[in-house]
């Protein structure tokens, strides 16, 4: 049997992408396992989820382990302890300090809602409305320092309606977060996924 790639989420609230790349992880042909689970939150909804599915689910306390250093340094101490070998981000509301981007440096990946490098950081979606759009979606990206910076690996477009609420167009656009997702992650693992500069390139 294959060796599946082991990948730890990081997540602060309900942890509906971690739901969905799990789900995924249990396919047949799934060529990924969650291993752990991660939240800066002690009450975040993902964590209960996670334990209910009986992963290892952790919460690290930010304002305990201060400065940034610290509270990234017990991070890495679970991420090694379990052999992790990918992280993703789903809905992870820090900004990764270098001592997280050094240690996975190319193997951390996070979700947003928009069509990247249009509307990033938060609310991405009302941003998209406020702005008019006529096409909003999302993009799967790798993690640098940035906010929403890294290289982009997939996107996927959402048609805005003219009815839409930032509500409405979230929940669009969330259907495709949850496909997109474990899409990146099924691709890493199969060692298709090559940074050039500001591309990926997707090999065949």
């Amino acid at each position: 049997m294959k060796k599946k790639g082991k990948v730890a989420v990081l997540l602060s609230g309900r942890g509906s992408n971690f739901e969905a790349i799990y789900q995924n992880s249990l396919k047949p042909d799934a060529n990924f396992e969650v291993i752990v689970v991660i939240s800066d939150k002690k009450d975040a909804r993902g964590l209960e989820r996670a334990r209910e599915f009986g992963l290892k689910a952790f919460y690290v306390s930010p304002k305990k382990l201060n400065p940034k250093e610290l509270y990234e340094g017990k991070i890495l101490e679970i991420l090694k302890a379990h052999g992790v070998e990918l992280i993703c981000l789903a809905g992870y509301m820090r900004i990764v300090g270098e001592t997280l981007l050094s240690a996975y440096e190319g193997r951390m990946i996070n979700v947003h809602p928009a069509l990247l490098p249009s509307f990033p950081g938060l609310h991405g979606q009302k941003q998209a409305l406020d702005y008019g759009v006529k096409v909003s979606g999302c993009t799967v990206h790798f993690v640098d320092a940035g906010v929403d910076t890294g290289p982009i690996i997939l996107q996927k477009a959402v048609e805005v309606k003219e009815n839409d609420t930032e509500e409405t167009l979230s929940q669009r656009i969330l259907k495709q977060e949850h496909r997109l997702f474990s899409k990146a992650v099924t691709l890493f693992f199969e060692n298709r996924l090559q940074i050039q500069g500001r591309r990926v390139i997707i090999l065949s």
